[in-house]
């Protein structure tokens, strides 16, 4: 009886040691680049299926945008990422430039790029900007077009969700300052919640047991991971400092491929909306 006690006094001990037993991993590089993530709506004319009313052209808006501006340049980033194609890297830069030379220019149609990251980096002096989207269509509302799923209703509590946190947070008020729109759209609740309705809500859509909505939500993953690979390619050095700039559904998916990338290491986005 002595020995057994003896044998579980040990047993017992060594797992209390081994679950005491602490373990240091290096996730970041030493010279990992810090990024500012910032997610928005869209102010100008989008091809996306959900977007804001904003007239790009008032006055107020337009002063309300630059206030932030000069918030978001307080990072002093040197290079700007943008949701455009990279294709279109040269003509970015060359609107980017005249914009530089006169930033009382006028756009025709202009949108966050021309609004805000222009005004951020003629405020922080960045001369470097660079397109990083990846156009691939999904169907995100595919569960409104099938009759035939196995969970229609936790799919349309997707949406009621989506839109009860908009009404009760007062960001759908017409008066809703643009400083109160952008600390919604990056906080961590939100961000999170906009994966699940533009993708994992999918997961609940089938037709006839076969996992459709899996392989459009599957579509989506795999944009956002392009335009991550985008923004790999992008020529960085150690003493760089990254503003991106795009869509909030973007920027959520990008939180999570920052957060487990080494190369770069995300600074707090609240901190430069106060």
């Amino acid at each position: 009886m002595k020995n057994l006690f003896i044998t579980i006094i040990t047993v017992l001990g060594s797992v209390n040691l081994s679950a005491q037993a602490k373990y240091n991993f290096q996730t970041k590089f030493d010279d990992a680049i810090p990024v500012l993530n910032v997610g928005t709506f869209h102010m100008g004319y989008t091809t996306d299926a959900n977007s804001t009313e904003f007239d790009e052209h008032n006055k107020e808006n337009i002063r309300q945008v630059h206030e932030l501006a000069n918030k978001i340049a307080a990072f002093k980033p040197t290079i700007i990422l943008v949701e455009q194609e990279p294709y279109k890297n040269k003509k970015i830069a060359t609107a980017y430039s005249d914009y530089l030379k006169n930033p009382k220019m006028k756009f025709e149609k202009p949108t966050e790029i021309e609004l805000l990251a222009y005004e951020v980096g003629r405020l922080s002096g960045s001369k470097k900007i660079y397109g990083i989207n990846y156009q691939e269509d999904y169907l995100y509302m595919l569960g409104d077009l099938l009759k035939e799923q196995d969970d229609s209703i936790t799919f349309k509590k997707y949406i009621e969700m989506f839109r009860n946190n908009e009404s009760k947070n007062g960001v759908t008020k017409k008066d809703v300052k643009l400083k109160e729109l952008l600390q919604y759209y990056n906080q961590p609740e939100f961000l999170d919640f906009s994966v699940a309705v533009n993708a994992d809500m999918l997961t609940t859509v089938s037709y006839k047991k076969y996992p459709v909505g899996a392989e459009q939500a599957a579509k989506y993953y795999h944009r956002n991971l392009a335009m991550f690979s985008n923004m790999n390619n992008v020529p960085i050095t150690k003493d760089d400092r990254i503003f991106v700039l795009m869509g909030a559904t973007h920027t959520a998916f990008f939180k999570d491929f920052l957060r487990r990338s080494p190369k770069f290491k995300e600074v707090n986005t609240l901190d430069y909306l106060k």
